[in-house]
């Protein structure tokens, strides 16, 4: 878990796909590409949702935003839910960007496993995912606790 971690905090899937597809592109901003992405299929991602999502300030994530938006990536809508508010989309530039991002891990992936005979990568996808949906559980669990202990529960 130790050397995962090291791995994760040094960002080394990140900045291989950087090395790989270039454009300028800077972490923040593949944390936030995706991040949309994966908030578009449950809500509407707005910069609030989005800093929310990576735990920073919203100004740091609105100017990332507003650097994605300039670059073609992402593009700012009006909510469909409330006509006041201001959303983000990824563009199909934004698309294409995230489809070389899974090509980059996948292939990372397929390479690591390379070696490994069929039914050890089906194991490994099966108790990763297992172990995976454990974890968030746990750090559901955690923030609930966290904010009944400091009070940051409703009433």
């Amino acid at each position: 878990m130790g050397r995962l971690r090291l791995m994760i905090g040094r960002r080394f899937l990140g900045n291989l796909v950087i090395s790989r597809v270039g454009g300028g592109m800077e972490l923040s901003h593949l944390d936030v590409v995706g991040t949309v992405r994966r908030l578009q299929a449950t809500q509407e991602a707005t910069v609030g949702a989005i800093a929310e999502e990576l735990r920073v300030d919203p100004s740091r994530s609105s100017r990332i935003v507003a650097d994605l938006v300039r670059q073609g990536l992402l593009k700012r809508e009006v909510s469909q839910e409330d006509a006041r508010r201001t959303i983000v989309v990824v563009t199909p530039v934004g698309q294409d960007l995230l489809k070389k991002v899974d090509e980059v891990k996948r292939d990372t992936i397929r390479d690591v496993v390379s070696d490994w005979p069929e039914e050890d990568i089906a194991r490994f996808a099966e108790l990763y995912d297992r172990f995976i949906s454990g974890f968030d559980r746990r750090r559901q669990l955690f923030e609930m606790e966290s904010q009944d202990a400091t009070g940051g529960g409703e009433d």
